[in-house]
């Protein structure tokens, strides 16, 4: 042990004397104090390393004096050693809890001080050592947050809240940390369609986070270029098994919300079994996961296909992470599925479930520690937004885009069993400037005659089917099978453009090599009932829509042609 400075504080100089003789010959520094108010003013001009003060002293006791060097060490450990003569057990305990560490009788031992001093030496190394591995803590945590904070305002451009906001979404994300585990994204296809995804990576933080920026990467930019649940949640897992380390991936559930037909498409991946609402008959149905999560499998071993739904106004899905059903109380006891089935089952209407579920979470979690994090959604099925046309920015010249083009695509029963072409083709008319502002009219537009070009012409798929809900889920257990037996067809996509950059002509049509239908027939039958009862009799909501989005529409050959075309920008008359 090296020298140690000590203050000794006495009014008795003899007593004094002896003491700073012993500790000198010890090997310490000494300096001395006659009172505790001198005690107090040189502790606070040589900062002593240790402290010796007699009890009984003059202008201010030992006690007092210790409290204020005390308060003036702040988080340094100083050494108090009271100097007395006293005996009494509470005249002691009143000395240590003044603040003093330790007392020595009257008269000295040098052994025994020798001894003590050592003892807080080393106690005060030790102290020292920790504020330091503290202090070190403290900076490298200041500097991990910084680090966090700016990864954070990275990750959350990436994975921004889309259209989170919408009316017909509710959510709660509750993360243990500032990076989490838990992602919920949504965002509106082109044609107005919503698609919505709720992840949980393996454990939580920012290991956890990691995936989620491809993952929402994706996610974003397949559904603003018009891609579907299937070819999405395909490309997050080919690129989630490539780079996430073994042992980790995505649990997840993803819906696409088609609010003009009234459908929606489900796939579900490792998450706990989640809930249908159906609003018109007060009932749930149970949704159970018929996939391994997100970045298990080999792209060659996936599975893509999904559970579909024909949903009315008001119906919703209700989806969780497994931090809902883990959620623990005060007594260590999980939430659990049985308990969350009984709040939604008991809220008193539709609207009452979602914040009922998170009320009885609140109530049931109490103050207890929170050990995964939780995330709740719900998304409703409602009247589809009006899609309406930005005004062309006049300032845009023909130089900026093609102008006068035509494009053909064919698709033969391969392309058509597993590929979208879609993207394809929106890609192609995003080129010309004011088409690109036009995105959701023309995507509508683009998958209703594809949709009916591939399912009715090439499938021979009946729509009037999809009028019940048991037709229609016949009506995609037969699309499916159809799809596996496909050994032949096309479909031709023919797009011509004419324009200037600020207005111009798209004119698109559709072949495909069914047997066509009687569309005479069924324009006459349709001119009728609109005559006599102001509806037409086209079977669900696509056709009518083109209607008013396109100059005109005509069905040609036997059927099986239809050609539209598009006048842009469209009047408001129309739009």
């Amino acid at each position: 042990m090296s020298s140690v400075q000590i203050l000794i504080a006495d009014d008795n100089q003899v007593d004094r004397k002896i003491l700073g003789r012993i500790l000198q010959k010890q090997g310490h520094r000494v300096i001395e104090a006659v009172n505790g108010r001198e005690a107090v003013e040189l502790y606070r001009q040589h900062l002593p390393e240790m402290v010796l003060l007699d009890v009984m002293m003059p202008e201010m006791d030992g006690k007092q004096a210790a409290l204020q060097i005390k308060d003036a060490a702040g988080e340094d450990f100083v050494p108090i050693i009271f100097l007395t003569s006293l005996t009494d057990a509470y005249g002691l305990a009143e000395c240590l809890d003044s603040g003093g560490d330790d007392f020595l009788n009257k008269p000295y031992n040098p052994v025994v001080l020798e001894a003590k001093v050592h003892a807080f030496f080393r106690m005060r190394e030790m102290h020292y050592t920790l504020q330091q591995q503290r202090d070190t803590i403290a900076r490298h945590n200041e500097h991990m947050m910084r680090e966090q904070e700016a990864a954070k305002a990275v990750f959350d451009n990436v994975a921004h809240q889309g259209c989170l906001s919408a009316d017909n979404i509710r959510y709660l994300v509750s993360p243990l940390a500032i990076f989490n585990g838990d992602v919920l994204l949504a965002a509106r296809q082109p044609n107005g369609s919503m698609n919505l995804l709720l992840g949980d990576f393996t454990g939580h933080g920012l290991p956890a986070a990691i995936g989620a920026m491809p993952l929402a990467e994706i996610f974003y930019g397949m559904t603003n270029k018009g891609y579907g649940v299937r070819d999405i949640v395909r490309e997050i897992n080919f690129r989630l098994k490539q780079i996430l380390p073994v042992g980790f991936f995505c649990c997840a559930v993803m819906v696409e919300m088609n609010f003009e037909r009234k459908t929606a498409s489900l796939w579900m991946g490792g998450v706990p079994d989640c809930y249908l609402y159906r609003q018109q008959t007060d009932k749930l149905e149970e949704l159970r996961s018929s996939h391994l999560p997100l970045g298990v499998l080999s792209d060659t071993r996936f599975r893509d296909s999904l559970q579909e739904f024909n949903l009315a106004n008001g119906d919703r899905f209700l989806l969780w992470s497994d931090g809902i059903l883990e959620a623990r109380n005060p007594a260590g006891e999980m939430f659990g599925q049985p308990r969350l089935f009984d709040v939604i089952s008991t809220a008193a209407s539709a609207d009452d479930i979602f914040p009922a579920i998170r009320l009885a979470l609140d109530e049931y979690q109490g103050d207890s520690a929170r050990d995964d994090d939780i995330t709740l959604a719900e998304i409703c099925m409602v009247e589809p937004p009006e899609q309406t046309t930005p005004e062309i920015d006049r300032t845009l010249a023909c130089k900026n885009g093609p102008m006068d083009w035509s494009f053909e695509y064919r698709l033969g029963s391969q392309s058509l069993a597993n590929f979208n072409p879609l993207p394809v083709v929106m890609h192609v008319l995003s080129e010309v400037p004011g088409l690109k502002m036009m995105s959701g009219q023309l995507y509508t537009v683009l998958s209703e005659l594809f949709s009916n070009a591939f399912e009715h012409g090439v499938l021979e798929l009946d729509s009037a089917l999809k009028q019940t809900p048991a037709g229609f889920t016949e009506y995609y257990r037969q699309r499916g099978q159809r799809i596996a037996e496909l050994q032949q067809g096309q479909v031709k996509i023919h797009l011509e453009h004419q324009g200037d950059g600020l207005a111009g002509l798209l004119r698109v049509r559709f072949e495909d090599s069914g047997p066509g239908f009687d569309y005479q027939a069924m324009l006459a039958a349709n001119a009728a009932a609109l005559q006599q009862a102001g509806t037409g009799q086209y079977s669900g909501r696509g056709i009518p829509l083109i209607h008013r989005i396109c100059e005109s529409v005509e069905y040609l050959g036997k059927g099986n042609v239809v050609e539209a075309v598009i006048h842009w920008p469209i009047p408001a008359t129309r739009a």
